[in-house]
């Protein structure tokens, strides 16, 4: 008789054709969807597993094959609904050097603030996407970019380096509209002007400077910590604070005294609460939760509080799914490195981890009746209450003990009791190796539970949320299957399409395809 394991049958189970950089087994990603999976989790930073340099020659080469208008509706997506910044630059980058008629219709849908412009410019300058120098279609684009922006919104952009606003404004030349620009321009490359004209903004920030009041200037932050405040400066710019500018810095508004006046916790705490300012905030949920672990005791308890309320505000869009769910949580050792990469004095405090335990935490606490399965090498039990908040439950899962990587694993523990579902939902970095040994006709460890799965809930389906830039899978798109790349809220969304049955069969490379240009 033939040899039964040789030659068993496999259609449930496709065959591997990749290994990952584990040395796992895997399944490659078509290159439209590895270009919106880098697109969505990249940061052009150095990863557990891959280096910032291969992730830049990785997303250059799957531009390749990839058509100019997908890239132009990538960087669209991996800004609006990813909230990215340097690889929608990029990517409009190499829209310039490719297409530049495409390039100047995306150009203001993705460049949207100054940290994007300067982003631009720097890669643009770089000569990775093909040129070194602006070129007159680049430069219009930035004029009009420029024009667009009121006095008040340039001063504000006017912070950071390399390039700096003034050596853009030096680069393209824009032709100021009237007394106003002319003045703030000149100011800014430290060129002779017009005192007089100034715009308001500028003209006060001047004046408190030189010590002529001391009404505090409505400006931005940055300009002003490296002037000698008293608390009355910092209330006053904590009164004025933007929403992200006030989660960011509530550890040093208490360090300078910000919140010994009570109408300052007051308003501080509502600010943060406010459902509205946390939309237009665009605030990544994971950053809620960074805040509030951060707070130090002298935060006072009704701020951090008004977090745990941002974080319901900023979770409303985790969907409510009919039948059993299962969200498995990977939290081996490479899912302890930071979610955005390592960068030089740049290094982001929050761990894929933390952002898989929110995930997890959030469903839960959407679907009450859910199970979540913590998984490293093997199932680590954890009981988690659905009626804790989503930062208790993810603290919980953030903190426990890790391993290897078996994506598996949670799966086999669910086979193992036979138990019925209806949407099952990784999140990981999908970089399982501990069954990486198996011959790649025999498909993943991964593909061969689910089969086992399906068998018993044939209309249950799987989302594999990666939240690293690798370009492999453990399981393969298809009807029942969707991989999605993200850390923003924009996921839920993406899942509750999906569990609704309203993505069609090319699921998230489909979405993306769908934007109007």
């Amino acid at each position: 008789m033939a040899n039964k394991q040789l030659f068993r049958t496999h259609s449930a189970v496709p065959a591997t054709d990749a290994v990952n950089e584990a040395g796992g087994v895997a399944y490659a990603l078509p290159a439209k969807q590895a270009l919106a999976q880098y697109a969505a989790t990249g940061c052009l930073s150095g990863t557990y597993y891959a280096g910032a340099a291969e992730q830049l020659d990785k997303v250059l080469g799957l531009c390749g094959p990839v058509d100019a208008e997908f890239i132009a509706k990538t960087a669209i997506y991996a800004r609006q609904r990813g909230l990215m910044k340097d690889m929608p630059a990029l990517l409009v980058a190499l829209l310039a050097a490719r297409d530049g008629a495409l390039c100047e219709r995306v150009f203001d849908r993705v460049i949207d603030n100054g940290k994007l412009l300067r982003n631009f410019v720097q890669i643009l300058r770089s000569g990775v996407t093909g040129r070194r120098s602006l070129g007159s279609r680049p430069k219009r684009m930035i004029q009009r970019w420029l024009d667009k922006r009121s006095d008040e919104a340039l001063f504000r952009a006017s912070v950071g380096n390399d390039p700096s606003l003034a050596d853009i404004i030096k680069m393209v030349h824009p032709k100021p509209a009237d007394a106003s620009r002319r003045a703030l321009y000149a100011y800014l490359i430290g060129r002779p002007y017009d005192v007089a004209a100034l715009p308001a903004c500028v003209a006060s920030y001047e004046a408190y400077k030189a010590g002529l009041t001391k009404e505090v200037p409505n400006v931005n932050f940055q300009l002003l910590t490296s002037l000698d405040l008293d608390a009355a400066a910092w209330r006053s710019i904590a009164k004025d604070a933007g929403w992200q500018m006030t989660r960011m810095n509530l550890n040093t508004f208490a360090r300078h005294g910000v919140f010994d006046e009570a109408s300052m916790i007051k308003a501080i705490a509502k600010r943060l609460a406010d459902p509205v300012a946390v939309k237009r905030a665009r605030a990544f949920p994971y950053q809620l939760m960074v805040a509030y672990t951060q707070a130090g005791a002298e935060v006072p308890k009704r701020v951090k509080d008004a977090l745990q309320d941002a974080m319901e505000h900023a979770l409303m869009n985790v969907p409510v799914v009919d039948g059993q769910v299962y969200v498995l949580p990977d939290i081996s050792g490479s899912m302890h490195s930071p979610v955005t990469g390592y960068r030089k004095g740049a290094t982001s405090a929050v761990r894929c981890i933390d952002v898989a335990a929110l995930i997890g935490a959030a469903i839960l606490r959407a679907n009450r009746d859910a199970e979540v399965i913590p998984f490293s090498d093997r199932v680590v039990r954890c009981q988690l209450n659905p009626r804790d908040t989503v930062m208790t439950n993810a603290r919980k899962l953030a903190g426990l003990p890790s391993g290897g990587t078996q994506c598996a694993a949670p799966l086999r523990e669910l086979n193992s009791r036979k138990a019925k579902g209806d949407l099952v939902i990784f999140v990981s970095d999908n970089e399982s190796w501990i069954d990486g040994k198996r011959p790649r006709w025999s498909g993943t460890g991964v593909m061969e539970e689910w089969a086992k799965f399906k068998r018993r809930n044939p209309r249950a389906k799987l989302v594999c949320i990666d939240i690293q830039p690798y370009g492999t899978t453990q399981a393969p798109d298809r009807d029942d299957i969707i991989n999605i790349g993200g850390f923003s809220d924009a996921v839920f969304d993406l899942i509750a399409a999906f569990a609704r049955g309203e993505l069609s069969a090319d699921h998230w490379v489909g979405v993306i395809d769908g934007i109007e240009l």
